[in-house]
């Protein structure tokens, strides 16, 4: 039997490399809107990784780090949204 390659992506603000589903991916799209990408991380869009973790998404807002990284503004809506989902 043989072992399927875990896939591995890094988080932004931790800079852990961790296996993709730890991770929830922030996707801009070509059309410039910000969302969250489904547990597949198929969405079309320029994207990056947040470990899921309360820490981690509130140091995000803080640091302003996802709009570096996806090169727009991000409403706060976006941070309550990630935030509903680590809590879930």
């Amino acid at each position: 039997m043989k072992n399927r390659k875990i896939p591995m992506r890094s988080c932004v603000v931790t800079r852990e490399k961790l296996p993709k589903k730890e991770l929830i991916r922030v996707v801009r799209t070509p059309l410039g809107e910000v969302i969250i990408d489904d547990e597949k991380g198929k969405s079309n869009g320029r994207g990056a990784y947040l470990k899921k973790d309360e820490e981690v998404i509130n140091s995000a807002r803080k640091s302003k780090i996802l709009e570096k990284h996806l090169e727009t503004k991000i409403d706060e809506e976006v941070y309550e949204k990630l935030l509903k989902l680590v809590r879930k």
